[in-house]
C-alpha cells in the first residue's frame, strides 16, 4: 500500500494528477467517510421506499374513494415537483414549522436533521415511484389467480400478501431496479443541505487541494461501482426469483 501510496505522490509532483485520496490520510479519511454515509443512505432510502411503495400499492386497492384519492395525490405531488426543490421544502419550510429540541449539551437542535429529512424526501420521491410500479405489477397479475386464491378461502389480506404481491414483485422488479438505480443517483442532492455524503466529501478536498479534475473522475468511477453493485444485486435477486414458464 505504500508503494501505491508513493507511486500517487510522485505522479502528483511530477505530473500535476494529484489524487491526494491515494496519498494523504486525511484526505482518503474524508472521501472514505463520504463513502460509507452515501452507502448507508441509499440502503436506508432503499428500503423505506420498497415499505412505502407496497403500502401505497395496497391502498390504491382501498374501497374508500378517499383513500384512493389521497394515494393519488401523495404520488402526483411527489412525481411532478422536482427532487431538491422537495429536499429544500422539508428542510427549509417543514423544519421551521416543527419544535425544537434540547440535545445532550443543552443546545436547541431541530426535531429532525438534515440527515433525516435527506432520508424522507428521499424515500417518499422514490415511494411514489414505487407505487405506481407496484400497482403496475399487481395489475398484471391475472384475475384469476386472485379469485382462485379466495376460492380456498384466502381473505383479501392473506391473498394480497401470499399470492398477489409475490407474483407482483417478480413482474415488477426490472422497472423497480431502474428506480432504485436513480434513488441512489438522487443522494448526491443531500450535497444542497450539509450531509456529509459522497459529493460532499470531494467537494471539500478539491476545495483545499485544487483537485477538481482528478476528484472529479474518482467520483465518476466510484458511483459507477456502486450502481453496478446495485445492478449487480438487482439482477441476481431477480433470477433468484423467477418461476419457470411464468411470464417467460
Amino acid at each position: 500500500m505504500q508503494a501505491i501510496a508513493d507511486w500517487f505522490k510522485w505522479l502528483a509532483n511530477a505530473h500535476g494528477i494529484n489524487v491526494s485520496i491515494a496519498y494523504d490520510a486525511f484526505d482518503r479519511t474524508r472521501f472514505l467517510t463520504g463513502l460509507s454515509t452515501t452507502v448507508w443512505l441509499s440502503v436506508v432510502c432503499i428500503v423505506l421506499s420498497i415499505f412505502v411503495g407496497l403500502v401505497g400499492a395496497w391502498f390504491q386497492g382501498a374501497r374508500s374513494p378517499l383513500v384512493r384519492a389521497c394515494v393519488a395525490a401523495f404520488v402526483q405531488f411527489f412525481r411532478n415537483t422536482p427532487p431538491l426543490v422537495q429536499l429544500a421544502f422539508f428542510y427549509f419550510a417543514v423544519s421551521a414549522a416543527l419544535p425544537m429540541v434540547t440535545d445532550p449539551f443543552g443546545q436547541k437542535v431541530p426535531l429532525v436533521n438534515n440527515v433525516g429529512w435527506a432520508i424522507i424526501s428521499f424515500s417518499l420521491f422514490a415511494g411514489a415511484f414505487n407505487i405506481e410500479i407496484f400497482r403496475s405489477g399487481i395489475e398484471a397479475v391475472p384475475s384469476a389467480t386472485t379469485e382462485a386464491a379466495e376460492a380456498l378461502g384466502y381473505t383479501r389480506v392473506q391473498s394480497y400478501v401470499y399470492v398477489v404481491l409475490p407474483l407482483a414483485f417478480r413482474i415488477c422488479l426490472p422497472a423497480l431496479g431502474n428506480n432504485l438505480v436513480n434513488l441512489v443517483k438522487t443522494t448526491t442532492l443531500a450535497y444542497a443541505i450539509g450531509v456529509p455524503e459522497l459529493l460532499y466529501a470531494a467537494a471539500q478536498v478539491w476545495s483545499e487541494v485544487l483537485n477538481v479534475r482528478e476528484m472529479m473522475v474518482v467520483l465518476l468511477i466510484t458511483y459507477i461501482v456502486i450502481v453496478a453493485v446495485l445492478v449487480g444485486v438487482m439482477q441476481r435477486w431477480e433470477r433468484m426469483l423467477r418461476i419457470p414458464g411464468y411470464n417467460a
